[in-house]
């Protein structure tokens, strides 16, 4: 079916920037049907009306001149500081749309040299300095304590979920992944264990608890460490779980095992080959490294621009192929790969209901613009991995051949060991 021929409920006309919006909108939106109702009054459809279905609305022509200029930034501010509405139960919609039909068919002359403009500081910025790097953990997990726990599992597990069973919950989930990457690390009693990005230190308390083992965390977030130390403290186990405010590359000694969650995205490419030999320094002989983090499809120059300014500023989200380019250059084995398709999404899926549910008690601790920015920063998230080309991959490294197993038969029975013990860290 030919795209609907946008139609105009109004008399005025559409101004220089309504035009240059609506038309984006006639060539980008062929799927799915987007209503866009201009500050002149005029209100055009756009796509071949079928699901999904949305509708928006510019409140100055302002909103319409940003959007032509930057759309890949300035839909998202324009949403975020209320110049662009859309009903709530049809934000997904909205998003959906712009994905389906390719978010670089959006693109404007204008839009396309401040990309550029962005891979270039991005390629200049070849070194991540220490105390930036602190700098950009700090912006996103030093946030207040009590915004994590109003969406996040009572473990405070901030990455993505194992859903062994579609109807699980999300504590159960968040488990289940625990589970599933202790069963990888192949861990032994007594062994000394490092957790690089140890969040909240959930993680690394069920690893001491669940099996007996010396865990030290390492986090760049003050609040991460306090949080993570107080609960261990808790529950009796600060001297079999220690958790340091302390960049990675400055930890000595040696490790049995390392584990790294969710943390590899804020390394960025230039300094892959720092954080994989920073691993093989720190690993033994025979020592296990497991690597959880988020991919994308293909390398990739550019990240998000919404997601770089206002949720992790100088992240980016690795292809498979960069993280294995360095693991071999580094002289490092590569042992298991897997690959986890629609987990994030599902995992996201509940935060953001768990975020819309406590809606009220967010905005006691931030303003509407804040509540808006991270609503939007989940529902584009999840819409990423459900239908984009995001993922997320686990990497088993290991320094010699005699460490690995010859069928992965074994991460079965470990998980089977770890279910029957049934003990989580949420204390």
């Amino acid at each position: 079916m030919p795209p609907v021929n946008p139609s105009l409920n109004a008399p005025s006309e559409l101004s220089f920037f309504e035009k240059r919006v609506a038309g984006i909108m006639k060539r980008a939106v062929l799927k799915g049907s987007l209503t866009v109702q201009y500050p002149s009054g005029v209100e055009a459809t756009y796509g071949n009306g079928e699901d999904p279905k949305a509708t928006v609305s510019l409140k100055d022509t302002a909103a319409a001149r940003s959007i032509y200029c930057d759309p890949a930034l300035k839909f998202a501010e324009m949403y975020m500081d209320g110049r662009m509405t859309i009903e709530p139960e049809e934000l997904d919609a909205f998003i959906s749309i712009a994905k389906i039909n390719g978010t670089k068919n959006f693109a404007t002359v204008p839009s396309v040299a401040v990309t550029l403009w962005r891979i270039a500081g991005r390629l200049w910025r070849r070194y991540i300095a220490r105390e930036k790097a602190q700098r950009n953990v700090v912006h996103h997990y030093d946030l207040d304590e009590k915004l994590f726990r109003l969406f996040l599992d009572d473990d405070l597990q901030y990455s993505c979920a194992y859903f062994e069973e579609p109807d699980v919950t999300l504590e159960e989930a968040q488990l289940a992944k625990k589970r599933h990457i202790a069963a990888k690390m192949m861990l032994e009693p007594d062994q000394r264990v490092l957790d690089i990005g140890c969040g909240w230190g959930g993680t690394g308390l069920y690893l001491a608890k669940q099996c007996k083992v010396d865990v030290t965390g390492v986090t760049l977030s003050i609040e991460q460490q306090r949080v993570a130390q107080q609960r261990a403290q808790d529950m009796s186990l600060e001297d079999q779980a220690r958790f340091l405010l302390k960049d990675y590359r400055d930890v000595e000694g040696s490790f049995d095992r390392i584990v790294s969650i969710g943390m590899f995205e804020h390394v960025g490419p230039q300094n892959f080959k720092s954080y994989f030999s920073t691993a093989k320094r720190l690993m033994k002989d025979d020592g296990v490294f497991v690597l959880h983090s988020i991919g994308r499809a293909k390398p990739n120059l550019s990240d998000p621009p919404f997601v770089e300014k206002y949720i992790f500023p100088n992240g980016h989200i690795p292809a498979l192929s960069e993280a294995l380019r360095d693991i071999e250059r580094c002289g490092l084995l590569v042992k298991d790969i897997e690959i986890l398709t629609f987990h994030y999404a599902d995992t996201l899926k509940l935060w953001r209901e768990r975020f819309n549910a406590n809606r009220d008690k967010i905005l006691e601790l931030y303003d509407e613009r804040f509540f808006r920015m991270w609503d939007l920063y989940l529902a584009t998230s999840e819409v990423s991995f459900r239908h984009g080309k995001l993922f997320n991959f686990q990497i088993q490294i290991v320094k010699k051949q005699t460490t690995s197993k010859p069928t992965r038969n074994y991460i079965y029975e470990a998980e089977e060991k770890l279910r029957r013990l049934g003990v989580n860290t949420n204390s």
